[in-house]
């Protein structure tokens, strides 16, 4: 299984063009055995200077070395994943895999063994114009899908447990959507006005009468 896993990372994650991109990069959560899960970042190397130079500024790297740590450390700020709705991971000893295509792979501590819902947060390439993460994660039975964290959802997605599968979670929201409360405030004020014409005009006849 965890043969399997990896290679299927190793495709997935090496597919297309999107490894010379700074504004693509993927994230992999992947469970081995005994609920020893492993994170893997994949970006470009332009991707990951580019967010050391904006946030290290004041600290510029000198070593390959240096530049890794900063890397490490920035990931660990930026990154957030929590499970079942109050149980945050923890991201333990991280390696970069320095080239054109830079990956960043850390051991994962405190994923609960029944998990109900994950909450993701990205915000390691938020100074990146037009950024756009691809979400994996890979539990041993369940099914086998990504998601997309980008601007329109803020980086952020919730994802939720059914039949042994992650599906992005739909806000059921009791009140009125915002759509029909612009609609019910134009009708309203149609009425109104509507209301205020027939006032006039009964105002109007009843002085012609007189």
């Amino acid at each position: 299984m965890k043969k399997y896993i990896l290679l299927l990372v190793f495709l997935w994650t090496t597919m297309g063009s999107f490894a010379h991109s700074p504004d693509a990069s993927t994230i992999v959560l992947a469970e081995q055995k005994n609920n020893v899960w492993v994170l893997q970042i994949n970006a470009s190397l332009t991707a990951f200077q580019q967010e050391v130079r904006t946030h290290f500024a004041e600290t510029p790297y000198k070593t390959p070395e240096e530049f890794q740590e900063m890397v490490i450390a920035h990931i660990k700020n930026k990154l957030r994943f929590t499970f079942n709705n109050g149980e945050q991971i923890i991201l333990g000893k991280g390696v970069v895999k320095l080239g054109h295509e830079t990956k960043v792979v850390f051991e994962v501590l405190n994923i609960p063994t029944e998990i109900t819902s994950v909450n993701i947060s990205n915000k390691v390439f938020s100074d990146i114009n037009r950024n756009q993460s691809t979400l994996m994660i890979f539990k041993e039975g369940f099914a086998k899908d990504h998601f997309t964290l980008d601007k329109t959802n803020d980086h952020t997605i919730t994802l939720v447990v059914k039949d042994n599968k992650f599906i992005e979670k739909t806000e059921q929201n009791a009140g009125v959507s915002p759509s029909l409360i612009i609609l019910g405030l134009i009708a309203s004020i149609c009425l109104g006005l509507l209301i205020k014409n027939i006032m006039l005009l009964r105002e109007k006849s009843v002085s012609e009468n007189i």
